[in-house]
């Protein structure tokens, strides 16, 4: 008897998370509650750049869980993702959308890992599809989130100082592990 594998499905949309991903993570606990504290990490121009050179559509999805506790206003969320645009934009690459959950634990149904930030872009993308899509992130509760709904999952790595709990869980669970946003869009990219 022979079994056959099945392509993978082209890429058609990545989700990133952003804290740990895109720029250099808090300590755990701690929030980057404005613009200052934005450190964008080595590589993630030129990671967002091939992805849109590639026409992968890019969209952030993030808990921001700090919005609930009163660390920070969506006010502030929203001038941070603003900022984070414009510098973008000046070194000529794009994310296509923002969809953050402000809520706390047990709160919604849009904090990862359930799915109601998928929905929410469904809803503005709606061709997108699990199935052509990979959820990028450095957390459990990313992986998780990319896991239930069937899509590819990519695990960075990261600063282990930063590391939050579950790191070996989202390790294993994950389809692929990099170091960095770079490494999993060339490995993306070159499969």
């Amino acid at each position: 008897m022979s079994s056959s594998v099945q392509p993978l499905s082209p890429v058609r949309t990545v989700f990133l998370d952003r804290d740990g991903v895109l720029n250099r993570k808090m300590p755990e606990g701690e929030y980057v509650t404005g613009w200052e504290q934005f450190e964008i990490l080595p590589g993630v121009v030129d990671a967002i750049g091939r992805l849109n050179r590639a026409g992968v559509r890019t969209i952030v999805i993030s808990n921001q869980r700090g919005v609930a506790l009163g660390k920070m206003t969506e006010a502030d969320v929203n001038n941070v993702h603003a900022r984070l645009a414009d510098l973008l934009e000046a070194e000529g690459v794009h994310l296509d959308a923002f969809f953050y959950c402000p809520h706390d634990k047990n709160a919604c149904t849009c904090r990862k890992p359930l799915p109601g930030l998928f929905e929410q872009a469904r809803e503005a993308f709606p061709e997108i599809e699990a199935a052509t899509s990979v959820m990028i992130g450095d957390s459990l509760s990313d992986i998780r989130f990319g896991h239930n709904l069937g899509m590819r999952t990519v695990f960075i790595q990261g600063d282990p100082t930063r590391q939050g709990p579950g790191a070996a869980e989202a390790v294993a669970l994950a389809d692929l592990c990099a170091a960095s946003l770079l490494a999993a869009v060339e490995a993306l990219l070159e499969n």
